[in-house]
């Protein structure tokens, strides 16, 4: 069953404003066609519609802030199978994306925090992501 979830930050000039539907479907047996694997029996599956790379891969990064605790959560496996991705009039920023995965995760699985957030900093230029415990998202440096 497909279940919406809207994000939504308010910053003293704009906004980001992100719809995503998805739903979660049980792994069965192999690869799931037109995913891609974020953590070990933890995939994603993208809307067949398309969408932008910075969607797609901030979106597996909000799967991936969250990919551990799904592992243990759901040892056999799951995809979540993304639908629609749109942000209906508002500052669009891509890394929203991941915070629009990110929530829909914690209410779909009923999951702790991530630490991932938002702020609106004018000093750094705008909006400020914090992704918990993760720093540089999509680095490879040793951490």
């Amino acid at each position: 069953m497909i279940h919406a979830f809207a994000f939504r930050f308010r910053g003293p000039a704009g906004g980001l404003a992100v719809n995503l539907r998805a739903e979660v479907a049980p792994l069965g047996g192999g690869t799931p066609p037109h995913s891609m694997q974020i953590h070990r029996k933890i995939w994603l599956g993208l809307p067949a519609s398309g969408l932008h790379w910075k969607d797609a891969a901030w979106l597996a990064f909000g799967v991936s802030l969250n990919a551990g605790t799904l592992s243990e959560l759901v040892p056999d496996g799951v995809l979540v199978l993304a639908s629609s991705l749109d942000y209906p009039l508002s500052d669009y920023r891509s890394e929203a994306a991941a915070l629009a995965m990110d929530g829909w995760l914690h209410e779909r699985f009923d999951l702790e925090s991530s630490g991932a957030a938002v702020t609106y900093d004018a000093s750094r230029g705008g909006f400020a992501f914090s992704w918990g415990g993760t720093a540089g998202p999509f680095s490879d440096a040793p951490p």
